[in-house]
């Protein structure tokens, strides 16, 4: 009889073991770096297909250095190797573009936009205004008002914090239409201002760009990814014309 028992009780077991739901990887992917239907008939476009880096290229160069690599799904940036500023192929007015970013421990990057391509501009932030990209945790800007995640950097901070930890992904928008910008983070509206207007140029002459006479004026123009030394992820990259 305990024999019999033992038998049914194991044939149970193993019948609930075939049947319970398999834990699966996490690292799954297959969603990323995609567009759906309905986001292809409202006219976005990816900036970034998971796979390679076509589509981007360092500042003032036809290339892209091997410092920027693709990673899990996702645009990194390698430390200790020469990376650089990398740029969209193509310039942009009127847009709403959408990215999520993963920044390291203690690190630092930055999201700029209105980039004038230029010999005689050495650097993408001479002329592009920045969101910044920050472990608000640890990274000294993070001391400073208008250096932390998400502010429009050295000029405005953000209306609240909502940034997440380092090694978690947090969701942008960027929406730029004919000068009015927006800085989204995590669902939140956090930064709202107008360009080239008298209070922007006002705003720029009390910042450290005061002397970069390009500095937000150009209407048209690349976005950039920044290389500020430390390991950084963005993924999701896409643009909607306005």
């Amino acid at each position: 009889m305990k024999k019999a028992t033992l038998f049914l009780l194991f044939c149970a077991g193993t019948l609930l073991w075939n049947c319970s739901p398999k834990v699966t990887s996490t690292t799954d992917n297959s969603s990323l770096n995609m567009l759906t239907s309905a986001e292809k008939k409202d006219g976005w476009q990816l900036l970034f297909d998971g796979k390679t880096t076509n589509g981007w290229r360092n500042y003032n160069s036809p290339n892209i250095s091997d410092g920027w690599i693709v990673e899990d799904g996702a645009l990194a940036l390698v430390p200790g190797k020469k990376g650089g500023d990398i740029i969209t192929d193509k310039a942009y007015e009127n847009y709403e573009l959408q990215l999520e970013w993963k920044i390291s421990k203690c690190g630092n990057s930055g999201i700029m936009y209105g980039v004038k391509e230029s010999k005689e501009l050495a650097k993408v932030w001479h002329t592009g205004p920045e969101m910044q990209v920050l472990d608000n945790t640890c990274h000294p800007d993070a001391k400073i008002k208008t250096h932390r995640a998400g502010d429009l950097y050295d000029m405005i901070s953000c209306s609240e914090e909502t940034v997440l930890p380092a090694g978690q992904w947090n969701k942008v928008r960027l929406i730029i239409d004919n000068g009015k910008v927006e800085h989204w983070l995590n669902g939140k509206k956090v930064v709202s201002f107008e360009m080239f207007t008298d209070e922007w140029n006002a705003m720029i002459a009390k910042s450290k760009f005061k002397d970069k006479k390009s500095f937000g004026q150009i209407r048209k123009g690349h976005i950039s990814l920044q290389d500020h030394s430390d390991k950084v992820w963005y993924r999701n990259i896409k643009i909607r014309e306005l």
